[in-house]
């Protein structure tokens, strides 16, 4: 079974939102409001102006991170985050698709948003002057921050923000120079958040190749968590680190259900976690939450925590 401890699930005291996401080794953040929905299910202290205040701090940055995929990561951890994850590949595929015109994408998107302060991609399009639209422009962005020259802002409106890293963060980001260094900190790191798991788990979470998370892997040592009492049930948002973690999901999740959590095209459903087992989806419309379990669950279990997700979503702790 996968360790509800090594996920902070059972919610110890006094860690902040920085801590968290060091503990975790990043947050999977492409939709805000799930991503601050994790951190409520692994804090019974924390509010979601708390953890805004992390990220507009800058002690938590938004950026492209495992597997391309967008991320909250601590700013002490972004120069071995950075230096593992990063890729360009695909991104120049997007921007020839986009129809990205510029001799140099790098220096376009790099001067645009030099001094600019955050900028939603309705102000980046203004300011391209058609040289770039759409998902052309996150491209855009995407590749200078492969160069760590741009990370996400705070949300504008409920609309993403970007900004230069020099503006936002005081310097670009320098990637790790030493690999194996960064290779190691990310196994160990990973290890801790992750009991149990395999080489093949760190190579699907992160998008490295197989070969460098075995490497990695024989850096580290594992430290199984102390072997405590679950905390009986959780409301887990869509794409939270306990189901995103791993290679498979099938110790967590029947295989008859899968397709009421993974509906398809993209979609991730928030889970009910019965003992650490997924039981069931919820959703939620404002402040309202609504729970649609797989099976009969004792009566009154979610209770606590539907009334904790309500708490949180109306601004409290």
């Amino acid at each position: 079974m996968r360790s509800i401890e090594a996920q902070l699930l059972h919610r110890p005291s006094g860690l902040t939102a920085g801590e968290i996401v060091r503990r975790l080794v990043a947050v999977q953040a492409q939709d805000v409001p799930a991503a601050l929905l994790a951190f409520r299910a692994r804090s019974a202290t924390l509010s979601p102006a708390d953890v805004e205040a992390a990220w507009h701090g800058r002690e938590i940055v938004r950026t492209w991170g495992p597997r391309g995929t967008l991320h909250f990561a601590h700013i002490d951890d972004l120069p071995w985050v950075h230096a593992l994850t990063r890729r360009d590949t695909h991104i120049l595929r997007r921007l020839r698709e986009e129809g990205v015109t510029a001799d140099d994408p790098l220096g376009l998107i790099a001067g645009t948003l030099d001094g600019q302060g955050p900028l939603t991609k309705a102000d980046l399009e203004d300011r391209l002057t058609g040289r770039a639209r759409g998902q052309g422009i996150v491209a855009l962005v995407a590749l200078a921050a492969y160069h760590g020259l741009a990370v996400l802002g705070p949300l504008h409106a409920g609309k993403p923000t970007y900004v230069h890293a020099a503006d936002w963060l005081g310097a670009p980001v320098v990637p790790e120079p030493d690999h194996e260094r960064a290779l190691k900190e990310l196994a160990i790191r990973y290890r801790r958040a992750h009991h149990p798991a395999a080489p093949e788990d760190l190579a699907a979470w992160s998008g490295l190749p197989l070969g460098q998370a075995r490497a990695a892997w024989g850096m580290s040592a594992d430290e199984p968590p102390p072997d405590r009492e679950g905390p009986g049930a959780r409301l887990l948002p869509a794409f939270d680190e306990y189901l995103m973690g791993w290679r498979s999901r099938d110790p967590i999740l029947a295989a008859e259900h899968a397709k009421q959590v993974f509906p398809g095209g993209g979609v991730l459903r928030p889970v009910v976690l019965v003992d650490g087992v997924i039981k069931g989806v919820w959703g939620r419309k404002g402040a309202q939450v609504s729970v649609r379990p797989f099976e009969s669950l004792p009566a009154g279990l979610l209770d606590d925590e539907i009334a904790d997700v309500r708490r949180f979503l109306a601004g409290e702790p």
